[in-house]
């Protein structure tokens, strides 16, 4: 049985936990999150290439390169979805065993499926699994990856201590998320971008706009910068560090255990 994390204490609650993909259900953020992404699994990749220009896949190796001196043999990609990140990470790293968890069983099965094209399912593994109760024991993985999926968390402090939890001593944390550009023109565009085009193209592709709407108002709600190292900090992550991309519109941060 895995050993009870004692977290500093700290907020009860982020603003950031409090953004729901759909305001005017009765549900939790976590199974709302969980609907949304069963909604639109079957556009996920397409409209991830399609609104990001490509770029969400340099991010995603910038993100992993980080792990490149760690050569880690055991790896948890949290919130795994169609599983981009755990195939490009056996692509660039070469672990032993790569295990992929998520809420939503339709992104899954697309990621499944595209492991199995790969003939990777000897080295990659997705389980559906919940990012704030990791059924793994304390001290299991060398190393988690988790890229843009902090922000659905329900409790963003209890999922990060979770993912403390089950990484061994010495390994490390890599965090990709969505941030806000800090210069101004660039700023301006950015706003227009995310509140209009991001979720009409959701619409017009997926048809669903709540989910880019929910895009938008997660990640300007999301602690971003030094913040979010000071929670990775209180969690218990020593030798933390964030680097901005593309002018800020993403982040990778790290922490060691």
């Amino acid at each position: 049985m895995p050993r009870a994390y004692l977290r500093v204490p700290m907020a009860k609650s982020l603003p950031h936990d409090s953004i729901v993909p759909f305001q005017d259900s009765g549900k939790g953020k976590k199974e709302q999150v969980a609907n949304m992404f069963d909604q639109i699994a079957f556009r996920y990749d397409f409209l991830n290439r399609f609104l990001s220009g490509g770029t969400d896949l340099y991010w995603r190796r910038r993100a992993i390169r980080e792990l490149r001196s760690l050569q880690p043999n055991l790896v948890l990609d949290v919130a795994t979805g169609t599983a981009d990140v755990a195939i490009m990470t056996h692509k660039y790293l070469h672990p032993e065993k790569i295990i992929g968890i998520d809420i939503s069983e339709n992104m899954l099965e697309i990621g499944r499926k595209k492991v199995a094209k790969l003939l990777l399912n000897n080295h990659i593994q997705l389980l559906k699994g919940d990012s704030e109760a990791i059924n793994f024991p304390d001290d299991t993985f060398d190393a988690i990856t988790v890229a843009f999926g902090v922000r659905n968390f329900e409790d963003l402090e209890k999922g990060l201590a979770e993912m403390y939890r089950v990484l061994k001593p010495g390994g490390k944390a890599v965090v990709l998320e969505f941030s806000k550009p800090r210069k101004a023109g660039f700023k301006g565009l950015y706003n227009l971008y995310m509140k209009v085009i991001a979720p009409k193209a959701g619409q017009w592709i997926s048809k669903n706009k709540d989910a880019y709407q929910y895009l938008n108002k997660s990640v300007k709600a999301f602690p971003e910068g030094e913040t979010f190292l000071h929670i990775l900090q209180q969690v218990g992550f020593s030798e933390t560090t964030l680097k901005r991309l593309s002018l800020g519109i993403c982040t990778i941060y790290c922490g060691r255990k």
